[in-house]
C-alpha cells in the first residue's frame, strides 16, 4: 500500500522528468533531417560499365519512438497524480467515449489535470511529422520506418562524336565538327525513408484526443456523486490515444 506522503515526495521529480521528455519530444519531431532516410543503388547498363557504390541512410528519429518515450514518462506522471488526487478527494466519475469506459473512477482533481494535459497532447499531435503526400509510402519492417516506391533515374555519360560537314577533296581536307552526345550508361534506383506518420494516422489521433477531452469534461460534471478508488490511469489512457488502429 502506497502512502500519500510517499506519492507527494516523488511527485515533483516525476513531473519534472515527464515535462523534460515532452520538451525533448517537441524538439525532436521538428527536425526534418534526422527523420529522413534514403537508399540508392546503381546498376550499370552494360556488364563492364562503371560500378558505383550504393548509398543508405536510415532515419535517426522515428515518430513512433518519440511517442513511446513521451508515453512512458507521462504514464508514470498520470499514475502518480491520480493516486495523490484520489487520496485527497472522494468524488470521481468514469470517462466514457462512444459508450466505452476508457478510464473508470477518475477523481475530480485528476479530471482537471487530464483536461490540461489533453490540451498539451493535442498541440503535440498537431506537430507530429506527416509523410510527404507526393510520394507513395509503405511501412518497411526491415528499416522500422516508411519507404517510398522505388524511383529510377538514368545516369548518362558524354561521348565525343564527329560530324563531317564536307568530304575531303583533292585540294581541301575534310571539314569535321566535333560534338558531345549524352549516352545512357546506367540507372539509379532510389528509395526514400521517413520516420514520419501517415496523415490519416495523425488525423485519427487528433479525433481521439478531442473525444477524450469531451469525455473528461462530461465526467467532471458527474464526479461529485461517485466514490473514489485508487486506479492506475496512464496505461489505458495511452493505449487508447496512441494504440493501433
Amino acid at each position: 500500500m502506497t502512502k500519500l506522503n510517499q506519492i507527494i515526495a516523488i511527485e515533483k521529480g516525476v513531473k519534472a522528468t515527464a515535462e523534460q521528455a515532452f520538451v525533448t519530444a517537441h524538439r525532436d519531431v521538428q527536425k526534418s533531417d534526422p527523420l529522413s532516410g534514403i537508399s540508392r543503388s546503381y546498376t550499370p547498363r552494360d556488364e563492364d560499365g562503371l560500378q558505383l557504390p550504393a548509398e543508405t541512410k536510415l532515419p535517426q528519429i522515428r515518430a513512433t519512438e518519440v511517442i513511446d518515450r513521451v508515453t512512458g514518462q507521462l504514464t508514470r506522471l498520470f499514475d502518480v497524480t491520480a493516486t495523490k488526487d484520489a487520496a485527497n478527494c472522494e468524488a470521481k466519475a468514469d470517462v466514457v467515449v462512444d459508450g466505452r469506459t476508457i478510464l473508470p473512477g477518475v477523481t475530480v482533481t485528476t479530471l482537471l489535470f487530464l483536461e490540461r494535459k489533453l490540451g498539451e497532447l493535442q498541440t503535440f499531435i498537431t506537430k507530429l511529422p506527416v509523410l510527404d503526400p507526393a510520394e507513395r509510402w509503405s511501412y518497411s519492417p526491415d528499416v522500422g520506418a516508411y519507404a517510398s516506391a522505388p524511383a529510377q533515374t538514368v545516369r548518362s555519360k558524354k561521348v565525343m562524336r564527329n560530324w563531317v560537314k564536307a568530304e575531303a577533296t583533292e585540294h581541301h581536307p575534310a571539314q569535321v565538327d566535333v560534338y558531345t552526345e549524352d549516352v545512357p550508361e546506367g540507372t539509379w534506383t532510389t528509395v526514400k525513408y521517413s520516420g514520419a506518420l501517415p496523415a490519416d494516422r495523425v488525423g485519427e489521433l487528433l479525433a481521439r484526443v478531442q473525444k477524450l477531452t469531451e469525455a473528461v469534461k462530461q465526467a467532471r460534471e458527474e464526479a461529485n456523486s461517485i466514490e473514489i478508488t485508487d486506479t492506475a490511469i496512464g496505461a489505458p489512457f495511452f493505449a487508447y490515444l496512441f494504440g493501433e488502429r
